[in-house]
């Protein structure tokens, strides 16, 4: 099986993030830059939250507030779900179907070492069921 760890060394560690007095403008001109769907909030060093284009969608537009005056903090999800790098990539899909998220951050000793989304844990499905029908059929074949 394969793990959060070994996920993280194939697509990389970087984390893009933004501070909770930004603005939601910020934030979202940083994801578009960036082609991602969310951004870790982070104060200093500390993961304080989590602010995705849903949270955009469900508290800024729908409730008619502007994206320039409205700073993430009011925005944010602040009870983040993470991941420990130990963890399959079948127990943060799992995690992801349960609690209908799409974006992980790993914490190792509570320090930001990546974040996963559920693209990455497809991916990583997808390449792991190739390699073992690819076995099979080597097996079957006698070779």
């Amino acid at each position: 099986m394969i793990t959060v760890r070994q996920l993280l060394r194939g697509k990389g560690h970087d984390v893009w993030h933004i501070a909770p007095d930004a603005s939601v403008y910020d934030a979202l001109k940083l994801m578009a830059i960036k082609e991602i769907g969310s951004l870790l909030v982070l104060e200093g060093e500390e993961l304080v939250g989590i602010i995705s284009e849903r949270d955009y969608a469900r508290k800024v537009v729908l409730k008619e507030k502007t994206t320039v005056d409205t700073p993430v903090k009011e925005i944010m999800t602040q009870e983040v779900i993470s991941l420990r790098p130990e963890q399959t990539i079948q127990e943060c899909m799992a995690l992801m179907t349960d609690k209908r998220i799409r974006h992980l951050p790993v914490l190792e000793n509570d320090r930001l070492v990546g974040i996963i989304s559920i693209g990455d844990v497809v991916k990583a499905i997808i390449s792991q069921q190739e390699f073992m029908i690819e076995q099979l059929e080597r097996y079957i074949d006698g070779g």
